[in-house]
């Protein structure tokens, strides 16, 4: 038997001797370390692995004996086998030695050839002795789980063991697996590749305990599974790294069902549209269709009667929506929250397609049983067509997503066939998100100021801050074109907290030059987003106290859809600004739900009459009477009324006659920059019978 590079100490304070020996040690192949004392030799092993110790027992202190002691507290002796060397007659010293240790030992003069073989016979003992250890550990681990794949690394020889177990996860029996790395890694998904090698390389290194990692295996039949891979390192003393070793588990089922509906999930339905998008490619006339369904208002379910009832809901639609499969060959899954999505396979004309959309619409519209109540809900279907122009599931999830936003915005309960249109208007809505962050951190907008007026005299009394984009191609762009984008993706709230610190410091600087009683106010409309911002209130202060305005001089506006997503969190902001002492507007009072108990609830000093019911007084029309209403109610609560969208002499008047004290529209002034807000400051009341342009 030839060895295989292992690695031998000998130890001798003989310096003659241990060259010899270690020379023709070296002559058979064999790796050899030399060490002239006991203290050197422990030294040696305390930061280098060796297979087996040769060791001299009669040396200076410590002595050989006392060293093999040293090496038994801490190594066994199928662990790190050792030789004692000793004079021919010294029976007690041969006996003292296998009791505290010794696997063998050989007589001086020593016999090289009987050294040789002893040298061997440890060292095959010591091997069987590991890979009996090995297949202990592998039957241990197949004892905590039949059903796992098993798998064993050498690192020293870059072989891996896989059990039959292991190779039949993937279809394979066990002669069409050897034993090479590639055959594990060749199989890993690509998308999956490269974390699946960072995490084998942190469990090898060292800088994880463990390696655990889910990631997608090639079967034979060319499908994709999942498999739950994980392993541990086999180290040195000195923690070196030997063998990484662990199992395997298929997690397929778990990957591809959702856990709450047990339909389809997205990684299947993806997986399978993708094999959609390869077949259309092989065959010219084959099309499938992509329906992405959404519920409408299922935030206002989960939140009025609960996650759990919202939960039971979509176990309820995902049972109906099964029955597609035997009406239309259709495959339903469950991709996220409330989103569903239906593959029809080799489809039939547009017209089948309309046919499983409305399908799907009727079999949701009968009420669902929850907990003792009938609860109705609809959808919004965004459906593609494929293959189209599409190349890749995430173009034809992204194309199914914008008709579906295009049905709800139509109003919900509807579907949307997806078109090039419907592209540009996505690339047109992207395009101008991208414009709103480059102009946000250019400084592209600007504040104008709409003033509010006095109907009994024309005294300006403060004014609304209003923002204005100047965009680099567009010129003037009205909050219309781009305020809902801003919401969408939280712009709104950089660009809330600009406005607001525009407007407080030039409050600052007119409270200044025009000083009054009571001073000049500010309005500053709030979002949604802004008004459920955490910093919110601290920013307001902030910046009150950086611009020198007292609090009383701002108000803040907000709309009561704002109001109607959190009523209860609401009143916790509202109330914390009304500390700080700032003046609370409802805008376009009237517009919304539950406006009454609103009102009674929450901390508001003033009402804005919505524009259209100012528009709408003409006689016999119902705005005259809802205005009366308002202000009837405004005088019981004792609140401030401002109608807002005056733009004719008589509006202005009416209003004057019903008991309307405040008022701002196109008839007094447009908004206007900063500089011409301040002329009209600095000028004469504004004339009540004659417009202001």
């Amino acid at each position: 038997m030839e060895p295989k590079n292992e690695r031998l100490l000998v130890v001798d304070n003989d310096a003659s001797n241990l060259d010899t020996l270690a020379r023709r040690l070296e002559r058979y192949g064999f790796a050899v370390d030399r060490a002239s004392s006991g203290g050197e030799a422990l030294r040696h092993l305390d930061k280098t692995q060796v297979d087996l110790v040769l060791l001299n027992h009669h040396m200076p202190e410590p002595t050989g004996m006392e060293v093999l002691r040293r090496l038994r507290a801490t190594h066994t002796s199928s662990e790190l086998p050792v030789i004692m060397v000793t004079a021919l007659n010294d029976t007690g010293t041969v006996v003292e030695a296998l009791n505290i240790g010794a696997n063998d030992y050989v007589t001086k003069p020593l016999d090289f050839e009987v050294a040789l073989a002893r040298i061997r016979a440890q060292l095959s003992r010591r091997a069987a002795e590991h890979e009996l250890h090995h297949r202990d550990q592998r039957d241990a681990m197949a004892a905590r789980g039949s059903n796992d794949g098993l798998w064993d690394w050498n690192l020293e020889s870059n072989e891996i063991y896989y059990s039959r177990r292991w190779k039949g996860m993937l279809g394979c029996s066990d002669d069409e697996i050897d034993n090479s790395p590639a055959e594990w890694f060749s199989r890993i998904h690509p998308d999956d590749s490269n974390r699946v090698q960072h995490d084998l390389e942190a469990a090898i290194s060292g800088s994880s305990d463990s390696f655990e990692n889910e990631h997608r295996l090639q079967h034979k039949d060319l499908s994709w599974r999942w498999v739950l891979s994980r392993g541990k390192a086999i180290r040195t003393e000195s923690g070196e790294p030997l063998r990484l070793a662990g199992s395997q588990t298929d997690v397929t089922e778990s990957k591809i069902a959702d856990p709450l509906t047990n339909l389809p999930n997205r990684n299947l339905f993806a997986e399978r549209v993708a094999n959609a998008l390869a077949k259309s490619g092989r065959e010219a006339r084959y099309e499938f269709a992509v329906l992405l369904l959404d519920l409408d208002r299922f935030k206002v379910i989960n939140d009025s009667l609960g996650r759990l009832i919202g939960d039971e809901l979509l176990v309820g639609i995902a049972r109906r929506l099964r029955g597609i499969d035997q009406k239309f060959a259709a495959m339903p899954a469950r991709l996220s929250g409330d989103e569903f999505a239906i593959l029809m396979d080799d489809v039939v004309g547009l017209y089948h397609v309309k046919k499983a959309a409305a399908w799907v619409q009727q079999s949701l519209a009968a009420p669902f049983s929850l907990e003792g109540r009938d609860v109705f809900c609809s959808v919004s279907i965004g459906i593609v067509l494929g293959p189209g122009d599409a190349r890749t599931v995430e173009d034809i999830l992204r194309d199914a997503e914008t008709a579906m936003h295009r049905a709800k915005t139509l109003g919900g309960g509807r579907f949307e066939i997806f078109d090039n249109e419907m592209r540009k208007q996505a690339v047109a809505r992207l395009e101008l998100e991208t414009d709103l962050r480059t102009s946000l951190a250019k400084g592209d907008f600007e504040v104008y100021y709409q003033p509010k007026v006095d109907l009994d005299n024309g005294h300006i009394l403060g004014f609304e801050a209003l923002v204005r984009w100047n965009h680099p191609r567009r010129g003037l762009t009205l909050p219309g074109e781009f305020i809902a984008v801003a919401e969408e993706t939280g712009l709104i709230v950089p660009l809330g907290r600009f406005v607001l610190e525009q407007a407080c410091h030039q409050l600052g600087a007119w409270q200044k030059e025009f000083p009054r009683v009571p001073p000049i106010s500010m309005s500053v409309n709030v979002s949604f987003r802004q008004f459920r911002d955490t910093h919110l209130c601290e920013n307001v202060e902030r910046v009150l106290l950086e611009a020198g305005v007292d609090a009383g001089s701002l108000r803040i506006e907000l709309t009561e859809s704002v109001l109607m997503e959190d009523s209860a969190g609401a009143a916790q902001v509202l109330d914390r600004l009304k500390g700080i002492g700032v003046g609370l507007k409802i805008d376009d009072f009237g517009t919304g739900y539950s406006s009454l108990s609103y009102l009674c609830r929450l901390p508001f000093d003033t009402l804005k009459v919505d524009r259209s019911f100012v528009q709408d007084m003409a006689e016999g029309r119902d705005g005259l009477e809802i205005v009366k209403t308002v202000l009837a109610l405004a005088a019981g609560l004792r609140l401030t009324v401002v109608a807002e969208g005056v733009e004719t002499k008589e509006q202005a008047e009416q209003l004057r006659r019903l008991g309307c004290h405040y008022a701002q529209g196109f008839y007094f002034s447009r908004p206007v920059e900063a500089e011409a807000a301040r002329r009209l400051l600095a000028g004469d009341p504004l004339p009540i019978e004659e417009a202001v342009h």
